[in-house]
Formats: C-alpha cells, sequence, structure tokens
C-alpha cells in the first residue's frame, strides 16, 4: 500500500470511529446507514463534487460552504453534516470516499451482515439478485448485501467476491481456462 493510501485510510479510520461511535451512541444508525448512501451517491454522480474535495484550489471556506449546501440539501442528519463540516475547516473533505467505504463496514458489521461484490454480464433483476443472496447467506450464515456491477466483457456467468473468497462462473475465465489448457499440450 502507498505511503498516501495509508494516511488517507488512517485519516477516514478516525473520522469513522467517532462518526459511528456517536451515532451508535445517539442510536442513529440507520440515519448514519441514510447519510452515507446520499454522501456516496453525490460522490459516484458529481466530478465537480469530487474535484471540491480533492482539489487543492478551493479555500477552506468554499470546502466549507460547499459542503454544507450539499449536506442541507441533501437532508443529512446534524451529526453527520457537522463532521463534514470539522473535515472541511481541516481540509480533510480528500478523504471522503475512504470515509464512506469504512462507515459502510462498520454499519454492515454491526448489523452482522456482509457485503458480496457481484460482477455480472448483464444486469440481474431483483428476483434474481434476491436468490443470489439467499444462496450466498446459506453458504456463511449471515445477511448478505449485494453489490452488483455489470461487465459485458464475462460474456456470460458471474464473478462474486465475498470477503476473501472469489467465486469465477463467467465464460470469460472459462475461455482462458480452455486457451490456457491448449497451450500447455501444443
Amino acid at each position: 500500500m502507498s505511503e498516501t493510501a495509508s494516511i488517507s485510510s488512517g485519516i477516514a479510520a478516525r473520522y469513522a470511529t467517532a462518526l459511528f461511535d456517536l451515532a451508535k451512541d445517539d442510536k442513529g444508525l440507520k440515519a448514519l446507514e441514510g447519510d452515507v448512501d446520499a454522501i456516496d451517491a453525490a460522490l459516484s454522480a458529481s466530478a465537480d463534487l469530487r474535484d471540491l474535495i480533492s482539489s487543492p484550489i478551493y479555500s477552506r471556506e468554499d470546502q466549507s460552504n460547499a459542503i454544507a449546501a450539499i449536506a442541507a440539501k441533501a437532508g443529512l442528519s446534524a451529526l453527520t453534516s457537522n463532521t463534514l463540516a470539522l473535515m472541511a475547516s481541516k481540509r480533510r473533505l480528500f478523504v471522503l470516499p475512504q470515509l464512506v467505504a469504512d462507515l459502510r463496514a462498520r454499519i454492515a458489521a454491526e448489523k452482522g451482515e456482509v457485503t458480496a461484490e457481484v460482477t455480472a454480464a448483464a444486469a440481474l433483476s431483483t428476483e434474481q439478485t434476491e436468490k443470489l443472496a439467499a444462496t450466498l447467506k446459506a453458504r456463511v450464515g449471515k445477511d448478505v448485501k449485494v453489490k452488483l456491477a455489470v461487465d459485458e466483457s464475462l460474456i456470460g456467468g458471474l464473478v462474486v467476491k465475498l470477503g476473501s473468497t472469489m467465486i469465477d462462473t463467467s465464460i470469460k475465465s472459462k475461455l482462458a481456462a480452455l486457451q490456457n489448457a491448449m497451450k500447455e499440450v501444443g
């Protein structure tokens, strides 16, 4: 891991720990989960927001004003809004993506959930996603939240990452294995 990534994740972990513990004490984990989803959606949707949090050309005041406006528009809880304002005043908004990931992991652990990162060749229906979650739950014994991505290069099948386990049933990997087997023969 690079040094800057390690520093960023360390900063994010400290803010995430504080925010999570305060929300847990106030029985506000459900609100925090909604806030995390809103922040993640905003980061995914807005290149301007990603520039704002990572670019040094914006002043502390600009960042504070912008993040306060975003928090108000998104309807974030007072605890999350105050944390974001503190991060802006300390010029720590650049760790927002790591903060979101850390908070997601803490909330999932608290709820007894695990997240499965699923990559499919085509979008799965709600019924297929629920069936996959149920199958994975039977395997790991915990509730499974499915995070779905689509990669058409897989041709067909799924790639499921669940913790340190990866299950690859894609046609792309089967073709690659067949190609390697044919190279070994010839």
